[in-house]
């Protein structure tokens, strides 16, 4: 059997409606691609352009192009104003103040980060994707290495988030915080792989090489 684009559409479309969380519809074109319509309006206002930082207390957290648009929840259902809740709750108990920022160049977790760390007064910085993957990450490290990695976005939950934002504002300190204890699961892959590669391909679509990282502020509930 040829393996082509078509039939891993496919396959990725029938997983998608066994696991998707009942409440969300799964919708897409005619053509077979995910629809681009908003999924639940933007929960962010855009400020302009994002500006070098120039504050050693802040942690940039950088959002994917269709977080909080686009895709609202993580794979695991967790919504992502409770995410940017508890990353930003974390990174205040520290004493240090969270900026927000939309990536459009990429959707690839490490070139977001590490592009948003060299924009962060700090130097450090927390890129997410739509679908929960996270990482933390510093100025000075190439941008395939990392503080921290969270790969598995089906097992992080928020309190997980929160202790991410803690470690975040605990590097941009100076500090050498223990990492961030992570739950395994060996079915976690198998499970949501396929989830996974259509939520990062429909993020995908969102992105717009010309269009630089905006500033944000959450919108009122």
């Amino acid at each position: 059997m040829e393996i082509n684009e078509t039939l891993v559409r496919s396959i990725i479309i029938e997983v998608l409606k066994n696991y998707k969380p009942q409440e969300e519809k799964v919708d897409f074109s005619a053509s077979g691609a995910p629809a681009s319509e908003p999924a639940g309006g933007d929960m962010f206002r855009e400020l302009g352009p994002a500006q070098q930082g120039k504050i050693k207390d802040e942690v940039i957290i950088a959002l994917g192009p269709a977080f909080g648009v686009y895709q609202t929840k993580t794979i695991s259902g967790i919504p992502h104003r409770a995410v940017i809740r508890e990353i930003t709750a974390g990174i205040e108990e520290e004493g240090l103040k969270a900026r927000l920022i939309r990536v459009y160049k990429t959707s690839d977790v490490a070139a977001m980060a590490s592009m948003s760390s060299k924009m962060s007064g700090s130097g450090v910085a927390v890129g997410i994707q739509s679908k929960g993957t996270t990482v933390i990450h510093q100025k000075d490290l190439e941008p395939l290495s990392n503080l921290e990695l969270f790969p598995q976005a089906p097992l992080i939950d928020l309190e997980t988030f929160r202790q991410i934002g803690k470690n975040a504002a605990k590097y941009a300190k100076g500090e050498s915080p223990n990492p961030v204890p992570v739950r395994n699961d060996q079915m976690a892959r198998p499970k949501y792989q396929a989830i996974a590669a259509l939520l990062h391909i429909k993020e995908t679509e969102h992105v717009d090489a010309a269009k630089p990282a905006m500033e944000l502020a959450v919108k009122n509930a």
